[in-house]
């Protein structure tokens, strides 16, 4: 299906999510080149940690075959043995350079992307093995592209080899008159002058594939501006679910406010507008405490709970206005209010013959 997008409409840069879930998919940026290059790193540090020992090894084992054949047993008992002792020396001379090279495999796949276990790539999948498929791989973009780049790592790399080789025709044109031991000494220190060249040309075009093959993923990861939506609403949920929410959460706060008001010791009005619901018990809290405020109707609704349950209504604009700005509801009110509010719950409690003057 990924394939039936209309890309004209792909013109959104794929979001965050969106490469996470293609990843899962098993499509992650991987370039074969940085593959291939780091195999090679690989393969001639093998070659200069391990061969000199290898080769010391090698001819140490297998001299017998070359200086006394003939005191070779035949006999299918000793040729059993002798397979299997050939074998684990084998073993032992191939199996760090193989070892190095699968830890090359692996780093240079890690150093691409981080690890991921997924089993869509190798789900059976009917169209590609549709010719029509087969043939656009092959002559369409992407096939066009990987023609170029095998053309151009040919030339690249050749090039790199020649400039390494031409100034030595002569040393080569020399070794047909040396020793076995000189010509070894010679074909080592050109083998690693092409390898350096070769790693070097290697570096250049692993560098421009990765790039090129993240912007191929960006490319097909690319979304229409409708998924860029669906996919906020699904991390982000819908705006109107999410002011509904918001809304009965605020409805809920307004009841649980207004339940608190008969327990209020006083509120103080605008007298339209405002309306502060202050509780203030002696001994115990330091300062009055906010338990409702609002404006417009909600003040209505404070002003005609405190009255419905007997809780003194004080009309004081300034200090209303003053208490609404600076106090929230379940704190204490400001030090710079303390004497205003004082002096009304003073004139409350006196009111209601709770106060005695000294």
């Amino acid at each position: 299906m990924a394939d039936d997008k209309d890309e004209s409409q792909q013109t959104e840069e794929p979001t965050s999510h969106k490469l996470e879930q293609a990843a899962e998919g098993g499509d992650v940026v991987s370039s074969q080149e940085v593959t291939t290059l780091v195999l090679l790193i690989g393969g001639t540090l093998a070659v200069a940690i391990f061969a000199t020992s290898a080769a010391h090894e090698f001819l140490r084992q297998f001299r017998t075959f070359l200086a006394a054949p003939d005191q070779i047993s035949v006999d299918p008992g000793a040729l059993q043995l002798l397979m299997g002792h050939l074998l684990i020396e084998l073993a032992g001379l191939v199996g760090p350079f193989l070892g190095l090279m699968m830890l090359c495999g692996v780093g240079a796949n890690l150093l691409q992307h981080s690890p991921r276990i997924t089993f869509d790539r190798i789900k059976p999948n009917l169209s590609k093995l549709s010719p029509l498929s087969g043939l656009k791989r092959m002559f369409g973009f992407e096939g066009v592209m990987n023609l170029l780049k095998g053309l151009i790592k040919i030339g690249v790399i050749g090039l790199a080899i020649w400039t390494q080789l031409w100034p030595e025709r002569g040393v080569l044109e020399g070794m047909l008159t040396q020793t076995p031991v000189a010509i070894a000494a010679e074909m080592n220190h050109l083998w690693f002058k092409v390898m350096f060249a070769t790693l070097a040309a290697m570096t250049v075009i692993a560098g421009a594939d990765y790039m090129f093959q993240r912007f191929q993923f960006i490319k097909r990861n690319k979304m229409t501006k409708q998924e860029v939506k669906e996919e906020f609403r699904q991390m982000e949920g819908d705006p109107i679910v999410k002011g509904r929410i918001r809304q009965i959460r605020m409805e809920r706060a307004k009841k649980r406010m207004i339940a608190e008001v008969p327990k209020a010791t006083v509120v103080i009005t605008n007298p339209t507008h405002y309306a502060i619901a202050l509780k203030y018990e002696s001994g115990k809290t330091q300062a009055p405490i906010c338990v409702a405020k609002g404006v417009d109707a909600l003040a209505l609704r404070i002003r005609d709970k405190a009255k419905e349950h007997n809780v003194p209504v004080v009309e004081n604009p300034p200090l209303a206005r003053a208490l609404y700005a600076t106090v929230e509801v379940d704190e204490a009110i400001p030090v710079e209010h303390y004497k205003a509010v004082a002096q009304v719950i003073g004139y409350v409690m006196k009111l209601a013959g709770k106060y005695k003057p000294n």
